[in-house]
Parts: structure tokens; C-alpha cells; sequence
């Protein structure tokens, strides 16, 4: 794996050698003439194409290829494109890359860092901090909202706090449990007061506290999990090696301008592959396994 690495990435280098930053080359016969870029909806599809843009104009820039980018409704839009070979590339998150991999021969290239620089992110349960709900305990009886099936601090890792560590049933333990499409949505429900307690992250609240839909002091966290791996950008496996190796250089070179990280709301980018997702994996798995107890 490694030694596979090592070459995929010395392809990247020769890549992008000759490409400064805002500079184009010719590109290899072949690959693709357009480069079609899914973004799975975390904030609702319109929030996700206006971030997905520095990316889109950065593959355009260096690559000298144009790139037309799609979003879904839900996550399983982008998963569903890239089996179909609609799209080419995607950012996902960690669960639904696994599922892409699975079921749509994604590879995963690089990982999204945080704004610390950091290769992943918090899943964190939040609540209105005037509602009166402080600890998990007080949420018994309240309204829920997951994100989507496919999302990994929306829905995997809660579900593994549920059953693992709270022992319950969310259907069970809370008033109404329901799918509310986006992280940006799921935070916009509890602030509004139309959710009491949703499942989230600590990169999605910052965006949306950045643009200035929602503060900081809007919320109380009742629980966080584990670092979860950052979120991936991936690649189809059939996808010329050269053409994967210079999406990738591309896209750390993103690390190097601040307009475009500022667009992105994160840290830039750093290489990944398929094994680090294994932990999520495990928790799929695991979730599974608490499921039928």
C-alpha cells in the first residue's frame, strides 16, 4: 500500500512541477474533457456548490481541464452518480465514503483538515442553550434529529453513542426522532426551537457560525465523540492514475491560498487513503452488532 502511494503521489509531482498556481497544462489524451465533482449536501446542495467553487476553479486552474460540479439532495445522490459513472470525483464524509467504496469503486485520495490544521473533526449533540437541556439524561423525552443515513457524525457515530455508551434506543428514548437533510439544517432546527437535540459536528457549526446563521452562544454541547478521520475527496478506481495523482496535487496546493480556505471554511487538505476509513468501518460494524442485542 505503501509502495503504491509513494508512486501515486511522485505522479503528482510531475503533475503539478510545471503548474504554478494559476497556471494550466496540456492535458493527457486520456482523460475526461469535462471532470464532473459531486459534493454531498452537508449544508443543503445550494451551500455545498458555492463551497465546492475554489475547489472547482483550483482542478480547472492546474489541471487545465474543465469542471462542471453537482450536488444531490441527499447523501446517496453523490454515492448513486458515482456508481453510475456520472460523476468522476466526490467529496464525502467518512461514512458515506465507505459506502462509496463499497458500492461505487471510490478511492480515497486526500482528507480534508480542520482549521487547526488537524486531520478530522468532533461529532457533537447539541441543544438550544436556553432550553434547559444540559446533559443527555435531560434530552430523554425530547425531539431528534439525525442528519442523513449516510452521514457519519449525523447518524453512524450518535447511534454508536446510543448503543454503546447510553445503552438505549433513540426511538425509544426520545419523543420523535427524524432525518433533517443537512447539518446546516439540523443546526438551524434547534436554534429556531423546531428540534430540541440534534447530532452534528464541530466543522459544520463553526460554518455556519462564520457566515452568521447561527453564534456560538446559541448552543449548549451535551456530548462529543472521538476524533472521526477527516472528510474525504475521492476518486472512481478507473479513473487514469495520472489524472487521480493531479486531482490531488491540485488540491494541496489549496493549503497555500487563504481566499480559497476561507470560501472552504477548513485547513486545506492532506493525502489519505482507503485504510484510514477502517475505523469507521469498525463502528458500521459495531453498530450492526449493538443493533441486534
Amino acid at each position: 500500500m505503501f509502495a503504491k502511494l509513494t508512486k501515486l503521489f511522485m505522479v503528482a509531482a510531475l503533475m503539478t512541477a510545471f503548474a504554478l498556481p494559476g497556471q494550466s497544462h496540456a492535458a493527457p489524451g486520456d482523460w475526461p474533457a469535462v471532470i464532473k465533482f459531486g459534493f454531498i449536501p452537508t449544508e443543503g446542495a445550494a451551500d455545498s456548490a458555492k463551497r465546492a467553487q475554489p475547489v472547482a476553479h483550483k482542478i480547472e486552474s492546474v489541471l487545465g481541464v474543465k469542471v462542471e460540479v453537482f450536488t444531490a439532495s441527499d447523501y446517496n445522490g453523490i454515492i448513486t452518480a458515482m456508481a453510475n459513472k456520472h460523476i468522476d470525483f466526490a467529496y464525502f464524509g467518512p461514512k458515506s465514503y465507505i459506502e462509496a467504496a463499497e458500492k461505487a469503486n471510490a478511492e480515497a485520495l486526500v482528507l480534508e483538515l480542520d482549521q487547526d490544521r488537524q486531520p478530522g473533526y468532533t461529532g457533537i449533540i447539541v441543544a438550544r442553550k436556553d432550553s434547559g437541556i444540559t446533559t443527555m439524561e435531560q434530552a430523554k423525552g425530547k425531539t431528534f434529529a439525525f442528519t442523513d443515513p449516510n452521514s457519519t457524525s449525523g447518524f453512524l457515530v450518535p447511534n454508536v453513542i446510543f448503543a454503546r455508551d447510553m445503552q438505549v434506543d433513540p426511538k425509544k428514548f426520545f419523543k420523535d426522532v427524524r432525518f433533517s437533510g443537512s447539518h446546516g439544517a439540523s443546526i438551524l432546527a434547534v436554534k429556531n426551537g423546531s428540534i430540541d437535540v440534534a447530532a452534528t459536528n464541530d466543522i459544520d457549526l463553526n460554518r455556519m457560525i462564520e457566515k452568521g446563521a447561527v453564534s456560538s452562544n446559541d448552543f449548549v454541547i451535551l456530548t462529543k465523540s472521538d476524533l472521526i478521520p477527516g472528510a474525504p475527496m475521492a476518486a472512481r478506481k478507473d479513473l487514469p492514475a495520472s489524472l487521480k495523482a493531479a486531482f490531488a496535487g491540485a488540491l494541496l496546493q489549496i493549503n497555500d491560498d487563504p481566499e480559497a480556505l476561507k470560501t472552504l471554511q477548513n485547513g486545506g487538505y492532506a493525502h489519505t487513503n482507503d485504510k484510514n476509513y477502517d475505523i469507521i468501518r469498525y463502528m458500521k460494524r459495531l453498530k450492526q452488532q449493538l443493533d441486534k442485542q
